[in-house]
């Protein structure tokens, strides 16, 4: 399929309408905290994408992103982690509950909400799961996507070395067997190229943009990001691969 072919592909992504299902749903991390996000159904037998926020955000990260994503057939859940506020008017609720209740809530304690994201949409359907993360959950997504069976692909946006010095991202991820899309700004090539050094060739796609700096995290994604429709043609090029 030719560039152009695609472009007109991505362009339709955008100005068709979809029907779909949006409910906020809960569920239980490993330690009880109660995860909050918003779930859109497409069809029931679709696979999911999970979609995972940056610092200091909420699920209202994604209030552009899942509705188009829902276009590509699969359905989405976007997820409130414990380590996050507000965007775009759109609270973190389990932050909240995180903060009130007197959960632990840095990067790392975040990614039992992932783990708990992922059990609960594979129990829906038994299909396996995109996992999606922006910033510091972009590093948690590549670590629990590497051996989680439940996972067959995973999108980093401006994924980075958010734990030192704890873990090494970079070390984590070596040896990937899956695909994998990370997506980075024009100053983050450089460090995001040594983060996935340890991945090869066959599995990991690294797009950094060419018409412009780019946006930090999945902001690249947004109408108000000059690059967005480069990112998202890349974007749509990898989900043809998986």
């Amino acid at each position: 399929m030719n560039v152009l072919k695609i472009s007109i592909l991505v362009l339709l992504l955008f100005i068709t309408k979809t029907n779909f299902s949006q409910d906020i749903v809960t569920f239980k991390a490993k330690d009880g905290l109660t995860i909050t996000a918003n779930q859109y159904i497409m069809d029931s037998t679709y696979s999911f994408i999970l979609l995972f926020h940056q610092a200091g955000y909420s699920k209202g990260e994604y209030v552009e992103t899942a509705k188009k994503l829902l276009k590509l057939k699969y359905n989405v859940l976007a997820v409130d982690l414990r380590s996050g506020e507000t965007v775009n008017f759109i609270p973190n609720n389990t932050a909240l509950e995180a903060k009130t209740k007197g959960f632990k809530h840095n990067y790392l304690d975040a990614q039992q909400d992932i783990i708990a994201a992922i059990n609960y949409a594979f129990l829906i359907n038994n299909k396996p799961i995109v996992l999606f993360g922006s910033s510091y959950s972009a590093s948690l997504c590549l670590m629990e996507g590497k051996d989680n069976s439940k996972v067959k692909a995973v999108i980093a946006f401006s994924p980075g070395e958010y734990f030192e010095p704890q873990i090494e991202v970079q070390e984590k991820v070596v040896g990937y067997k899956k695909k994998v899309f990370v997506a980075a700004t024009q100053p983050e090539e450089k460090y995001v190229k040594i983060l996935m050094s340890g991945v090869t060739d066959k599995y990991k796609t690294v797009f950094i943009p060419k018409e412009g700096v780019g946006e930090h995290g999945s902001k690249a994604l947004w109408k108000t990001s000059e690059t967005q429709r480069e990112y998202w043609l890349n974007l749509f090029l990898f989900f043809k691969q998986i």
